[in-house]
């Protein structure tokens, strides 16, 4: 596997509130965006809590997973992570009420698995397409969802960025985890809003689908969010299922 982790602060906030990263362990890695929320800094802080928790747990796991380890890795981990930050906000009265999106992947040489809570995205381009492979959890997806906007409203509903699941926001969360399998040349991009609010779908497959290499397409992704305003923090990581190719250990 070929696999990028970039982000940036964009144009015109000066904190980064989001987090992420590409994590190896022998020849499976774990990838995470997260996109924090909160004031005083409490966004920075929960993003940042929750890769560095998932990180650590990876890096403790000695055996390959199944995809259904692999499944419940996720949930037993996330759900911990979830306490962690509640637990946290609680004690801290100015982190009260912070949270964080989360898309987490588990990549090996056959399959893909993932969990995803939030806005955040992840897409696969395969050799049946471009598709998004998670679903918002946010106010404007139910409200499209159930027909009372269009998708021409949607993309700038004043309400646009209120989520209806985030990590550490609860005492408990509901995490949506499967798996697929994915062979040669299959690609994911994973991101925070930052970006799938600014580049449209077309753009990103049309991107995805260049020769380019992962940190040249990585690079201009973020060139093209901040080139359409650059409003918020953008994070990504593209990871390329290419085990014949050298390994690009893009740690954060």
């Amino acid at each position: 596997m070929v696999a990028v982790f970039r982000t940036d602060t964009g144009k015109i906030r000066t904190l980064n509130e989001d987090n992420g990263g590409v994590f190896w362990n022998g020849n499976r890695l774990l990838a995470i965006v997260a996109d924090g929320m909160g004031g005083h800094k409490a966004g920075e802080i929960a993003s940042e809590m929750a890769v560095t928790f998932l990180k650590e747990e990876w890096q403790k796991t000695t055996e390959d997973l199944t995809p259904s380890e692999a499944e419940q890795w996720l949930q037993q981990t996330i759900t911990a992570a979830n306490e962690k930050l509640y637990q946290y906000s609680k004690e801290k009265q100015e982190y009260s009420g912070m949270g964080t999106t989360l898309v987490a992947v588990i990549c090996t040489e056959m399959n893909v698995t993932f969990a995803h809570i939030g806005d955040s995205r992840i897409y696969l381009l395969n050799e049946s397409g471009f598709s998004l492979l998670t679903e918002d959890h946010s106010l404007v997806n139910e409200l499209l969802k159930n027909g009372q906007i269009t998708k021409e409203e949607a993309v700038h509903h004043p309400r646009k960025h209120i989520l209806l699941r985030a990590l550490g926001t609860e005492p408990s969360v509901t995490i949506d985890i499967r798996s697929l399998d994915w062979e040669e040349e299959d690609s994911l991009l994973l991101c925070s809003d930052g970006l799938s609010n600014k580049v449209d779908d077309e753009q990103l497959e049309a991107l995805m689908r260049t020769s380019q290499p992962l940190d040249e397409q990585a690079d201009q992704l973020i060139s093209m969010a901040n080139e359409a305003g650059g409003e918020d923090n953008i994070t990504l990581v593209l990871i390329k299922h290419a085990f014949h190719k050298k390994v690009n250990n893009d740690d954060k």
